[in-house]
């Protein structure tokens, strides 16, 4: 009879033991919040104007064909040489407006793209393009030493000088970088904003950030990933 009631015992404890595995095995896991897996929509908006109001098209359609573009420009890069949209074409690419010798914002802003850069390290569709709004100090050197200094890669992420009307036109009548909306500026008024811009392989804006903010940052990565799905 002891024998008996000792292995009844053992029998109870060991379904216990089943029981709870198999509850535990069934408990719900705690997910990834949805925000930091996929993009927030199926398709990223379009913009083109300074309010960046989302405009929601369809890839691939006309109206998408018709949008505001970001057009052709002439520019020289940290090894001298010549970039324009065709070295562009075919390739998604984030953008920003910066300067060397900035002692603010820039350097967080830097740090920040290259977190974006080593994201997309190995993805030859992904480059990055930083303008200086101090072209005439920001020589070629000049640029070269901060790209050293800022593990900046070659060819990867281009940091840029030129023409300063150019640039300032570009940043302003095109990628719409700055807040002061109905503020009407000229070539004397200074050019500095901490937006980060998403670029499709099509010219379109597709996406605005702060890139001071750790939490846009990460949904810049993000972004880049729906839109190479879109491609």
């Amino acid at each position: 009879m002891k024998k008996l009631l000792k292995r009844y015992n053992i029998d109870v404890v060991s379904v216990c033991i089943a029981l709870i595995v198999l509850s535990c095995n069934n408990a719900v896991k705690p997910k990834t919040p949805k925000a930091l897996e996929t993009s927030r929509v199926n398709y990223l908006p379009y913009y083109n104007e300074a309010s960046f109001t989302p405009n929601w098209i369809t890839p691939g359609t006309e109206e998408e064909a018709q949008f505001h573009k970001i057009p052709d420009f002439k520019l020289v890069n940290q090894l001298g040489d010549t970039l324009t949209q065709k070295t562009f074409d075919n390739k998604i690419y984030i953008t920003d407006f910066f300067f060397a010798s900035c002692p603010g914002i820039c350097p967080q802003m830097t740090s920040n793209m290259f977190k974006v850069q080593e994201a997309f390290l190995n993805d030859d569709e992904v480059l990055f393009l930083s303008h200086s709004v101090t072209p005439n100090r920001d020589s070629v050197p000049v640029l070269k030493k901060y790209a050293e200094k800022h593990g900046v890669i070659e060819n990867k992420w281009h940091l840029v000088t030129g023409n300063k009307l150019d640039i300032y036109n570009l940043g302003r009548e095109h990628y719409f970088v700055e807040n002061d909306l109905g503020e009407p500026k000229n070539i004397e008024d200074f050019l500095h904003t901490e937006n980060f811009l998403l670029i499709d392989k099509n010219k379109h804006i597709r996406g605005i950030y702060n890139g001071l903010n750790r939490a846009s940052i990460q949904q810049l990565i993000i972004d880049i990933k729906a839109l190479k799905d879109e491609s």
